[in-house]
Formats: C-alpha cells, structure tokens, sequence
C-alpha cells in the first residue's frame, strides 16, 4: 500500500495559501467570468481576442485552485515543537554569513512555500539541503547557479 502523501507546511504558509485560494474561487472566479461575459456581447468569438484572453486565464485559474485545492488536501502544519533549535531543521529562521562578510536571515522552508524574494529557502534547494542538520558555528560550501558560496551559520531559532 503507497504511503500517503504529504506536504508539511509553515502555520504562514498554510495561511498564505488558504487565503489565496480562498481569493481565486471567489473574487478572481467572478471578474473572470464577467470579463467572459463582457468578451462574448463584443460578438463573433472566432476572432475576439478578448474572449480568448479570458477564457486563457480562465483554464490558467481553474489550474491553480485545483492545485491549492490539492496542496491544502495534503498538507500538515508544521507545529512549533517540531521545529529544532539546535540544528537547521524545517521552519528554522537562519542567518548565515556569507563569505562577503554579509549577515542573511532566512526560514527553511517546503518547497511549496519557497520564495527566495521573500527570505523563504527550500530545504530542497541547494542552500536549503546543505544546512540541514547543521549547527551554529558550522560552515557549509554550496554549489549555485551563480558560482560557489561559503555560509557559516550564526544562529538558528524558531
């Protein structure tokens, strides 16, 4: 029997994505739809561009909120004691410094819920992968798209 699926989020990701799929079954659903409503009184659908765009971002939207639908199904909230503060774990908030001598706080989280823009880094990724398991006081060497990179760990906390 196939174990089932899980993805393990933070209670702000959790959050994130609730309210983001609560956002597009009910406000986006309908501006679309009025926007499909609009682009058919323009007439002939063969050549309505508008028509086209909307129904375009239609089966782009239905693809999300099936999507968030399933992650939401699946998903598990990280709780706050299952979130190590010895070693870099899922859910820890980091900071490292980084070989240019600049200090980068981040959480480690699924990578559902990555946003590097957002000082968000997968445990998958390999910034994310190499901390894992590591202490305060630990260097670790990561290989990125941008070149090697060296990261000592300063602290690790919830």
């Amino acid at each position: 029997m196939a174990e089932k699926e899980e993805v393990v989020l933070t209670p702000s990701g959790f959050e994130e994505l609730s309210s983001e799929y609560d956002r597009l079954r009910t406000v986006e659903r309908r501006e679309i739809a009025e926007r499909i409503r609009d682009a058919i009184s323009y007439g002939e659908l063969t050549e309505n561009s508008e028509y086209e765009d909307a129904k375009n971002q239609q089966a782009f939207l239905e693809g999300r909120i099936e999507d968030l639908r399933h992650i939401l199904q699946i998903a598990r909230v990280l709780e706050d004691a299952e979130v190590p503060e010895d070693v870099v774990g899922l859910g820890s908030l980091v900071t490292v410094r980084e070989s240019t001598g600049d200090d980068w706080e981040f959480r480690i989280v699924s990578p559902i819920e990555a946003d590097p823009n957002r000082d968000r880094i997968s445990d998958e990724s390999p910034l994310g992968e190499s901390l894992m398991g590591k202490r305060v006081g630990d260097k670790v060497n990561v290989i990125a798209p941008d070149g090697r990179q060296t990261y000592e760990i300063i602290s690790i906390r919830k």
